[in-house]
């Protein structure tokens, strides 16, 4: 089991908003298919799991977050079994109801670019699994720096719109 992670101090998670959240998992054969690497089906859960706890940990423990969309999902490179992944997630959007959660794969090794990128969209529900608004106090997070976020950010704005 892998525990995600904030780059913010434990005393700041108590409001809801994190900047970045980070997920870590050791790839094992179970997550491989017949070449060896990392299996579609095993990317997808990782990062539905990366993206959700980044959405979660925004929210706060009120959150009671669904899938709704996936918006985009890219495998950029192959990922070997040992190897030890670190998804870097962050909210890119917020709505009344909605978040987008966008995704980079760290590089599995120095002078390499991501391996994976990601926007996965959640809606709070309430208990009867319908819209529900997001807690008071959930304030949009700011979007990391660098090129790999600008155009995950980017590739977001075009895609939201589309249905």
């Amino acid at each position: 089991m892998s525990w995600p992670t904030s780059n913010r101090p434990a005393d700041e998670h108590a409001g809801g908003t994190m900047d970045r959240t980070l997920y870590h998992r050791l790839i094992l054969p179970v997550d491989a298919n017949h070449h060896g690497t990392l299996y579609a089906g095993s990317m997808l859960r990782h990062a539905l799991e990366a993206g959700y706890a980044t959405a979660w940990r925004h929210v706060g423990t009120d959150a009671n977050l669904v899938l709704r969309r996936v918006l985009n999902l890219e495998c950029l490179r192959p990922v070997p079994i040992g190897a030890v992944i670190e998804i870097e997630g962050a909210i890119l959007h917020r709505a009344q109801v909605y978040l987008v959660a966008g995704l980079i794969g760290k590089p599995l090794a120095e002078g390499q670019a991501p391996w994976l990128e990601a926007l996965l969209g959640f809606a709070q529900v309430d208990g009867s699994g319908r819209p529900d608004g997001l807690p008071e106090g959930v304030a949009p997070g700011a979007i990391p720096s660098g090129e790999n976020w600008a155009r995950l950010a980017d590739r977001m704005q075009r895609l939201l719109h589309l249905r």
